[in-house]
Order: C-alpha cells, then structure tokens, then sequence
C-alpha cells in the first residue's frame, strides 16, 4: 500500500463506508506539545497524540526519543479507536517528520493499513474543528517486529557494509554545529542524506522517480541493505517513507544519534565525508 495519501483523497475515504482513524501528531522539536494547536483546530474526526508521551519512551541512555513500550503504545492507539482492520491516516503540520514516527511505529508493530497525509494540515483545504470526538476503542495489538530496526552496534555494522544513511541536516553531520547533542559529527561511514531533500517547497513528497534517482545516488542500488538514523528517531521515519516511496524497505536506528553520542566508547567521523 502506498504510503501517503492526499488531501482529497482523504476526504473521500472519509465519507466512504471504512473512513480512517484519524490522528493528529502536532509537534515540534524543544517545544510544547501540539494539543493547544488541536484544540484551537483540527482536522474533523482527529485524534490527538503527543509524540514525546505516547510515541516515544523517557529520554536516557537509549536517545531523547527511545522506542515506546510496545503495550503502552498498543494502549494509546486502541484509545484513539484504531482496529486490527481500521484504515489509519496520521498528520502533523506539515514538516512530516511527526507524522512519520507514528506511521514507522504502527508499520513496525504489525499495522498494515496507515498512511501519512501528505503536506499535512497546511494540504487540507476543509474546515477545522475544535471538538474533540470520543472513538470507539479498538482492537489492534501490537506485534512488534514487520520493520527492520537497528540497535547501535547494527548501525556501526550496516555503516561498514551496507548504505547507513543521516538523515539530520548536513551541518550537523559534519560536526559544524550541534545544538543538541553531547557532540557534532556523524557514525563512521555513514552517508548524509538531509530528509528536507525528500520533499518539495510545499512540504510534499517530491515524486517516487525524483527520490529513487535521489537514493540511487547516494549509494541505494536494491541490492545493498539500508539503514536510517537521524537525531533521535523522529526525522529518520520520514526517510524510510521516503525511501519506501522510492522502492526500498529501510531499516531505521530508533537511537540514532541522541544515543550514539551518549556513549563516550562510540567513534566520531567529522567532516562532509563518510569515513
């Protein structure tokens, strides 16, 4: 199934006989939580979730936004009414990339049914609402495992032998600046690959040809296996969509660099190449 659906198409699928779940997945990095943006309007029929409480766990050795407890999570979904069988659509404000760690999470433990609304709710062109609806709850149960998901040593791995792509801004993968993070750089032998290159002024997906010459070039030739890292798991989502676009299966370190640089042990490369 394709991956990302349009605002017109949603709003058919909304009004057919299997309208979506709908989720609202407003965030952003250092900031507060996106529920004072839903409540003032959404997207009708959107439920909220807060990425830094609902999909991802405590910040610790494991990054800023460590996989969350495949039961809690399990938890969250059903609340907000998604079935074994329920259509799933997820947006976020149009940068994509909060929106696509809901959809990672639900792909990886076993959902075969959900998509990212494409551009977001800046695509939707409907009116808003500000009431919050009370779903049915659903039945879906997580079954971790139907994505490949790298731990640190795994990364380190496909970075010597297969294609590990950065998906975080180049500057920060050569180590010119790191606002966040104990200290700037990239894994050894990974390769930079912005994720704000995957899409379009509008916040897009660019076109599936336009991203498989973009991954061909950067070493993707169908055969090598690949892996995506980011800051902390959320942007890097957004590239194993845009590379499920292009007509691979990516494998994602949900650790990615927030954890990486944690650990003192762990080699540093600087610089705009690889190694």
């Amino acid at each position: 199934m394709k991956p990302i659906i349009t605002a017109s198409e949603y709003m058919s699928e909304s009004a057919g006989p299997r309208p979506p779940v709908l989720l609202d997945i407003r965030w952003q990095l250092g900031g507060p939580n996106g529920r004072a943006d839903y409540e003032a309007g959404h997207i009708p029929g959107a439920v909220f979730i807060d990425l830094d409480s609902e999909l991802a766990g405590p910040a610790g050795s494991g990054g800023r936004h460590p996989l969350p407890d495949p039961e809690a999570f399990g938890a969250v979904m059903r609340q907000a009414g998604v079935g074994r069988e329920t259509p799933v659509v997820v947006y976020d404000g149009g940068q994509g990339w909060a929106a696509a760690r809901a959809w990672w999470l639900l792909r990886w433990t076993g959902h075969l049914d959900v998509r990212v609304l494409d551009g977001g709710l800046a695509a939707w062109t409907g009116e808003l609402s500000t009431g919050v609806p009370k779903p049915a709850e659903g039945d879906f149960r997580p079954q971790p495992g139907a994505l490949g998901l790298l731990d640190a040593d795994g990364a380190a791995e496909l970075a010597r032998a297969g294609l590990l792509l950065d998906a975080r801004a180049a500057e920060r993968y050569r180590g010119d600046v790191e606002p966040i993070d104990r200290v700037g750089g990239h894994i050894p032998g990974a390769v930079s690959a912005p994720t704000t290159q995957n899409v379009g002024e509008d916040g897009r997906f660019l076109p599936a040809g336009s991203l498989a010459s973009r991954f061909s070039a950067l070493g993707a030739d169908g055969d090598t296996p690949v892996g995506v890292y980011c800051g902390s798991g959320v942007s890097g989502a957004h590239e194993v969509l845009a590379l499920e676009l292009a007509g691979h299966r990516a494998a994602l370190y949900a650790g990615s660099w927030s954890e990486w640089s944690s650990d003192e042990s762990r080699p540093v490369a600087t610089g705009p190449e690889p190694a």
